[in-house]
C-alpha cells in the first residue's frame, strides 16, 4: 500500500447518509462527519517501532514479487501481533469513552469530542460496541449510547444552528444578530387569570403597566417546569402574552440554552412545533413519530416510548395561530405514537397526556386563544408581561451602541405616557428605537451644521422636542416612511430625502391587512394573499422590499407563511388602506347594509363615524387600535409625512371637529369602560384635550364631590386617573362622590389600586356586582373597606361571587355595620372555603349573625387551607371580654349558649367588658351565671344596661351573692319591664333586697308577666311585709310563674301568700314553691290547703346545716382573704389562659 493511499481515510461520507437501524444486525452504515482530524492520516495506533532486522523494505523497487511475498510471509506472525496490540489499545480507548458517556461523566465533552473527531474507524468501534451490547442483551446501554452520540447530539446541533440568530424585522443590510448578544430578560409571572380577556391587547398592556410587581410571583423562563415543594409535578405549562410581547423569542432562548448545554440538562429532547407550520399539515393523516421525523429528519429511527427513558419536551408555539378546531371532548382517544391519525387528534391527545404521558408540554398563545385548551389540562399558567420599566431601559442600551443616544431616546419615550406603556412590548421598543434613532441622528447632523454656521449653543434636547413622535400614529407613520426609504436605498441605490411610494403595493398589502384584521387573522397563507390579488411572485417582492413591515417565512416542512411584523403594524396599514380606498374610490372600506349607501359618494366623516360605530360594537375591541390610527391619520402633520400617498385635503379640520363632537356624543351614551377609554385615546390622537382638561380643573379644585358630572365627564375622570403618572396606592371614594354610580364608574381605578376605602359612602347592593367583577379579575386590590354601608345579605352574596373566584387575592375585607345577617355569613363562609388561601383579616363587627353565622365562620378557621388570622366580630372592649372568658372556659364565647363565671373576682372593669359583649348581637348567650363575683351597683347597672339594648337572647340570669345596691336592683327591675325582655329565670339569692326593691320587682312582674317562669329570691331578708308585694304580682291573671324560691327569707306568716294563690288564675302554672328554712307558724296549714289540689310542690323543711344569709355573710367576711391568697399563688387567670379547657377548669376547682 502506497503512502498516498494510506493518507486517504474514508471519512468523506455525509452524516445525512446515516440510517440508524435497531433491528437485524444492529450495525451502523459506516459514515462520519467531515472534520479536520479525519481528512489526514489515519490515527497512529502505537508509538512502538519495528526493529531494523524485521522491517519490510517496500521502497526497494528492485525486489521481485516473489521476494516480496516471501518477506511478507516471514513476518506475518509479528504483523498480526502488532496489529492486535494496536486494535486492542484503540478499542480500549474508545470503550473507555463510551463507558464515561454512559456513566454521565462529562458527557457533553466526550460526545462533542467523539463527533468532532469521528471517522470511519471510530464509527466502526461504535458499530462493534453497539452490536456486542445488543448481543449481550444490554439493549438499554446500547440505545442510550446511540441516543447520546447521534440523535441528541444532532438535534442539538441543528436547533442551535436554527435558533442562535435573531432578526428584528430585518437587521441592517439583512444581517442577523446573535440572540445571546441582545437578549433581554422578559418579565414573566405565574398564576394569571384563566378568564378570556375581551380587551384589545394594547389595552391589556396599558392595564399591565399599573400592576404592582411586588405582589406577583415572577418565574424565570428556564425554570418553567420547576415545581415548588407544595406543587405537584408540572407536566403542562401555558404561557400567555399579547402579540409581539416576546413569546417566540422566549421559546428561542429556552431551546438555545438547552442546545448549548447551559440549562435544563435533564431534558433529553426538545421538539419545537410552531402551529403556523403545523397548519400546513392539517389535512394529512400521520403518526406522531412520522410528524417528528418530518420536522426533525435526524430523529428517524428514534423510539421515544422506550421504557419512559427520555424526558421529552414538546413546545407548541402560537396556539392563537392554530387553524385546527382542537375539540378535546369529541376527539377519539389515541395512545400509539406509531399509528396514524389526524393532526388534531394527535395534538389533543398529546396535550391531554394520552400520547406520551411522561412528555412535558409548553404551549404559548395570545390571551384570546388561551381558552382553546381546557383548564384541567394545564398545570401551570404563566404570562409574559414583556419588559418592565428597568428592562425597557436595558433593551435600549443594548440595542444602541451610543450610550448618550440611548439615554436621549429613553428620556423622550418617558415624556409620552402612551409610548412608554407600549414599550412593554419588545417589538414596539424596536420600532421606537428604529424611528427615534433615525430622527435624532439626522437632527444631530443638522444641529452640528447649524452650530458651526452660527455658533448656536442649543442642546440636542431643546432642538429635538418639537418634531419627535408623541402619539402612536406619529410613531408608526415615521416608521413606515423610514422603512420605505431604507428599502429604496438598499434595492434601488436611491438616497432621496422624500419617499417614492408604490401605491399598488401599499393598496394590496392594505387590503390584506384590513380583510384579515376583520377576521382576526395574523398569519396568512397563499390562498389568503390570492384572495387580495397578491400572487406568489408579488408576495416575494413585497416581503423583499418591506421586510420590516411584511415578512415571508418558510417552515421546516414544505410551506410558506406570511405575516406583518407585528399586529399593530397590520392595524396601521389597514387604517392607511381605509384612507387610500376613500381617496381613490370615494367609498368607505366597510361593507354596507343597504344598496342606497353603496350608490352614493362618501366622505371622510362617513368613514370616521362608521369606524367609531364598528369599534364600539366589537365585543373584544379588535378594532380599537385601528380606530386610533384611522383618526390619527386625519391630522395634517401625519398626512404631510405621507405626501405623495395620501391626498392633502383642505377640509380635514372640518372633519376633525365633526368627529370630535361625534365621539363626545358617544361618550354620553355610557359605553363600556374599555370602549370609552379607547375613545379618549382616540381624542388624544386628534390632539383633543377639552374633556380631560375640564376634569383636571375639578381635581385641582377638589370640587368633584359636589360636581354634577355627565357620563362623558365620568369617562374622562376614569381616563385621567388611569393614565396618571402617580401610582394609585389608595382609592378613597369619599374624595369623589359617595354613591353607587361613582363607584361603578370608577371601578377600573379600584382595580388598579392596592387599597379601596369605600366606607360610609351610602353604597348598596348595586355596587357589589361591580366590586365582584373587580375581585374576580387580574387586580392589584389587597384591602377593601366597606364599613357602614347598607349592603345587607343580597349585596354580600354578590360580593362573594368575586371572593370565591380563584383569581381573587384580597387579603383584608372590612364589612362592619353593613346589615349582614345569618344568610350573609353563610355566603361568606362558602366563598372562603372555595378560595381560602389569601384572606387574612375579616371584620364583621356590628352585624347580626343569627343562630349559626358565627359557627359557620368559626368552623372555617379549622380548615388547614384557611389563611384567616383575624376574624373580628366584636368591638375592642367586647373583644377583651371575649378573650378573657375564652381564657377561662377554653372555648370561643361567641359559640357558647351558657356562661358560668361564679366565684371569679370579676370586678367592675371586667363587668363593663362583659356588658359590652352582651350588647353585641354576635353574643348568643342564653344563660349567664355570675354568683359571688363581687359585683357592685355600678357593675350591675352596666350589665343590665347592656341587656336592655340586646334583651332578646338571654333566658336565664343568676346574680346571686352580689351586693347590687339600690341602683343595681332598680336596673334589674327596669330590665324586667322591657317588653323585649324574654328572661325566663332570674336568681337574686342573697342580694340584700329591701322593701322598695320588692315593690319595684312586683311592679315589673305585673307590667311584663308573660315570660318569667322561675324567680329565686332566697337568702334575702324579705320578712312578711315584703312578701306581700310579691303576692300582688301573683294575683295578676297573666302571671305564669312556675317556680318561686323564698328559701331562708325570715318569713313567719304566709297567710297573705295563701290568699293570693287562692284568688289568682296563676296557680295552675305554679309547679314548685320553696319556703324552706323559714319559721312559719300556723299559716302554713292554710297554704297547704290551698295547694292541696294543685300540681305545685311545696317545700317547708328546715335545713339547720345550711343558711343562705349565713353563707353570704361568710363569703363577704373572707372575700379579702381569698383575694390575698390568689395573689400569693400567682396570676391564676393568666395561667388559665394558657391551658386547655380541661386544665383551666381543674385549677378553678382547686382554687
Amino acid at each position: 500500500m502506497s503512502e498516498e493511499q494510506g493518507k486517504e481515510c474514508p471519512c468523506e461520507m455525509s452524516l445525512s447518509e446515516k440510517q440508524s437501524v435497531r433491528s437485524g444486525s444492529y450495525v451502523f452504515s459506516s459514515v462520519s462527519i467531515k472534520s479536520d482530524q479525519s481528512k489526514g492520516e489515519p490515527p497512529a495506533f502505537s508509538e512502538k517501532k519495528t526493529s531494523s532486522t524485521k522491517s519490510i523494505q517496500y521502497e526497494t523497487l528492485g525486489l521481485g514479487i516473489q521476494t516480496h511475498k516471501n518477506h511478507f510471509k516471514e513476518n506475518l506472525l509479528w504483523i498480526f501481533q502488532d496489529l492486535e496490540s494496536k486494535v486492542i489499545k484503540f478499542l480500549k480507548d474508545e470503550l473507555e469513552t463510551f463507558k464515561k458517556i454512559l456513566q454521565k461523566e462529562n458527557t457533553q465533552y466526550f460526545v462533542k469530542d467523539f463527533n468532532e473527531n469521528r471517522c470511519i474507524i471510530s464509527e466502526a468501534a461504535l458499530d462493534l460496541t453497539l452490536y456486542f451490547l445488543r448481543s449481550m442483551k444490554q439493549d438499554e446501554a446500547a440505545d442510550t449510547l446511540e441516543d447520546e452520540l447521534f440523535f441528541i447530539h444532532q438535534l442539538k446541533c441543528n436547533l442551535k444552528k436554527k435558533y442562535q440568530c435573531v432578526f428584528e424585522g430585518i437587521a441592517k443590510q439583512g444581517d442577523s444578530i446573535l440572540l445571546n448578544n441582545i437578549y433581554t430578560d422578559l418579565y414573566i409571572t405565574q398564576g394569571c387569570s384563566e378568564q378570556v380577556n375581551t380587551e384589545h391587547e394594547v389595552r391589556q398592556i396599558e392595564s399591565f403597566s399599573r400592576h404592582n410587581e411586588s405582589h406577583e410571583i415572577q418565574v424565570e423562563c428556564k425554570n418553567l417546569f420547576e415545581a415548588t415543594e407544595q406543587d405537584k409535578e408540572i407536566r403542562t405549562v401555558m404561557t400567555k402574552g399579547v402579540a409581539g410581547i416576546g413569546k417566540t423569542i422566549c421559546v428561542q432562548k429556552f431551546v438555545l440554552d438547552w442546545a448549548e448545554e447551559k440549562e435544563n440538562k435533564n431534558i433529553s429532547f426538545i421538539f419545537p412545533l410552531p402551529f403556523r407550520e403545523m397548519n400546513l399539515k392539517e389535512k394529512e393523516t400521520q403518526s406522531l413519530m412520522g410528524l417528528l421525523n418530518e420536522f426533525f429528519p435526524e430523529t428517524k429511527g428514534l423510539n421515544l416510548t422506550r421504557k419512559n427513558k427520555f424526558k421529552v419536551l414538546f413546545i407548541l408555539d402560537g396556539l392563537d395561530e392554530c387553524r385546527l378546531p382542537l375539540n378535546f371532548d369529541s376527539n377519539e382517544t389515541w395512545h400509539d405514537v406509531s399509528s396514524p391519525a389526524s393532526l388534531e387528534v394527535l395534538l389533543t391527545n398529546l396535550i391531554k397526556g394520552n400520547l406520551l404521558p411522561s412528555a412535558l408540554i409548553w404551549i404559548t398563545t395570545r390571551p384570546a386563544a388561551a381558552s382553546k385548551i381546557p383548564p384541567d389540562c394545564i398545570d401551570r399558567l404563566t404570562e409574559i408581561r414583556g419588559f418592565n420599566d428597568a428592562q425597557k431601559e436595558e433593551y435600549f442600551k443594548k440595542r444602541l451602541t451610543d450610550e448618550n443616544l440611548a439615554k436621549e431616546i429613553i428620556g423622550h419615550i418617558k415624556q409620552s405616557k402612551s409610548l412608554f406603556i407600549m414599550c412593554h412590548i419588545p417589538v414596539f421598543c424596536w420600532i421606537s428605537a428604529t424611528v427615534l434613532q433615525n430622527i435624532l441622528e439626522e437632527k444631530r447632523k443638522n444641529d452640528l451644521k447649524n452650530n458651526q454656521a452660527d455658533g448656536a449653543s442649543k442642546t440636542l434636547q431643546e432642538s429635538n422636542t418639537e418634531d419627535t413622535p408623541k402619539t402612536l400614529t406619529q410613531m408608526y407613520t415615521h416608521f413606515l416612511r423610514f422603512q420605505i426609504l431604507q428599502s429604496r436605498r438598499k434595492y434601488d441605490g436611491k438616497y432621496t430625502a422624500d419617499v417614492s411610494w408604490d401605491k399598488d403595493a401599499i393598496l394590496s398589502l392594505g387590503k390584506l391587512a384590513f380583510d384579515q384584521l376583520e377576521r382576526n387573522n395574523v398569519i396568512f397563507y397563499d390562498t389568503d394573499l390570492e384572495a387580495c390579488g397578491i400572487g406568489i411572485c408579488k408576495a416575494s417582492v413585497y416581503s423583499g422590499m418591506c421586510t420590516q413591515i411584511f415578512k415571508k417565512e418558510t417552515g421546516i416542512i414544505l410551506g410558506t407563511m406570511y405575516c406583518f411584523v407585528h399586529l399593530s403594524i397590520q392595524e396601521f396599514i389597514a387604517a392607511l388602506y381605509a384612507h387610500l380606498f376613500l381617496d381613490i374610490n370615494k367609498k368607505i372600506v366597510f361593507v354596507h347594509e343597504s344598496t342606497e349607501q353603496e350608490n352614493k359618494d362618501e366622505t371622510m366623516i362617513d368613514l370616521l363615524k362608521t369606524a367609531v360605530d364598528k369599534a364600539l360594537e366589537s365585543d373584544n375591541g379588535h378594532l380599537d387600535l385601528f380606530l386610533r390610527f384611522l383618526l390619527g391619520l386625519l391630522l395634517q402633520s401625519n398626512r404631510q409625512l405621507l405626501r405623495g400617498l395620501l391626498t392633502q385635503q383642505g377640509n380635514n379640520d372640518k372633519s376633525k371637529k365633526e368627529i370630535v363632537h361625534y365621539i363626545k356624543q358617544k361618550l354620553e351614551d355610557n359605553p363600556s369602560l374599555e370602549r370609552s377609554i379607547n375613545l379618549f385615546y382616540c381624542l388624544n390622537e386628534l390632539n383633543e384635550q377639552t374633556l380631560v382638561k375640564e376634569i383636571q380643573i375639578h381635581l385641582n379644585k377638589g370640587s368633584l364631590s359636589s360636581a354634577d358630572l355627565s357620563p362623558a365627564q365620568w369617562s374622562a375622570l376614569a381616563f385621567v386617573l388611569l393614565t396618571s403618572d402617580e401610582e394609585m396606592e389608595e382609592f378613597e371614594l369619599q374624595k369623589f362622590k359617595k354613591s353607587d354610580e361613582c363607584l361603578i364608574r370608577l371601578s377600573a381605578i379600584i382595580k388598579t389600586s392596592k387599597r379601596a376605602l369605600l366606607n360610609e359612602c351610602n353604597l348598596t347592593e348595586k355596587s357589589c356586582s361591580a366590586l365582584a367583577a373587580v375581585l374576580g379579575s387580574d387586580t392589584n386590590l389587597k384591602e377593601l373597606n366597606m364599613n357602614n354601608n347598607n349592603l345587607h345579605d343580597s349585596g354580600v352574596k354578590l360580593l362573594c361571587t368575586g371572593l370565591k373566584n380563584i383569581q381573587c387575592e384580597l387579603e383584608i375585607l372590612r364589612l362592619s355595620n353593613c346589615g349582614i345577617t345569618e344568610e350573609g355569613y353563610k355566603a361568606l363562609a362558602s366563598a372562603l372555603r372555595s378560595n381560602p388561601s389569601h384572606l387574612i383579616e375579616l371584620d364583621l363587627t356590628g352585624n347580626d349573625p343569627g343562630q349559626s353565622g358565627v359557627k359557620q365562620l368559626d368552623d372555617l378557621l379549622q380548615d388547614p387551607n384557611c389563611q384567616l388570622k383575624t376574624l373580628r366580630f366584636l368591638g375592642p372592649v367586647a373583644e377583651e371580654a371575649c378573650q378573657y372568658v375564652t381564657g377561662i372556659v377554653g372555648k370561643n364565647l361567641l359559640l357558647l349558649r351558657q356562661l358560668n363565671l361564679s366565684e371569679s373576682e370579676i370586678g367592675d372593669t371586667r363587668v363593663n367588658q362583659i356588658a359590652a359583649l352582651l350588647q353585641d348581637k354576635h353574643c348568643k348567650l342564653n344563660t349567664l351565671t355570675l354568683r359571688f363575683c363581687y359585683l357592685t351597683d355600678e357593675g350591675c347597672s352596666a350589665l343590665t344596661s347592656a341587656l336592655k339594648s340586646n334583651p332578646s337572647q338571654l333566658r336565664e340570669l343568676d346574680l346571686s351573692g352580689n351586693q347590687l345596691g339600690d341602683c343595681g336592683l332598680k336596673n334589674i327591675c327596669d330590665l324586667l319591664m322591657n317588653p323585649q325582655c324574654n328572661l325566663e329565670k332570674l336568681e337574686l339569692c342573697g342580694c340584700s333586697i329591701k322593701e322598695k326593691h320588692c315593690y319595684l320587682l312586683s311592679s315589673a312582674l305585673r307590667l311584663n308577666p308573660s315570660h318569667l317562669r322561675e324567680l329565686d329570691l332566697s337568702g334575702n331578708e324579705l320578712k312578711n311585709t315584703r312578701v306581700k308585694h310579691l303576692c300582688d304580682a301573683l294575683k295578676d291573671a297573666h302571671c305564669k310563674l312556675e317556680r318561686l324560691s323564698l328559701n331562708d327569707c325570715a318569713i313567719t306568716d304566709v297567710a297573705c301568700l295563701a290568699q293570693s294563690l287562692a284568688e289568682t288564675k296563676a296557680l295552675p302554672f305554679l309547679k314548685e314553691l320553696d319556703l324552706s328554712n323559714n319559721n312559719i307558724g300556723n299559716s302554713k296549714k292554710q297554704l297547704s290547703d290551698v295547694l292541696r289540689d294543685s300540681n305545685c310542690k311545696l317545700s317547708l323543711e328546715r335545713e339547720h346545716w345550711f343558711s343562705w344569709r349565713a353563707g353570704v355573710n361568710l363569703i363577704s367576711s373572707f372575700g379579702g382573704w381569698i383575694t390575698s391568697l390568689s395573689k400569693a399563688r400567682g396570676p391564676v387567670k393568666s395561667a388559665v389562659h394558657d391551658q386547655s379547657a380541661s386544665g383551666g377548669a381543674e385549677e378553678e376547682e382547686q382554687l
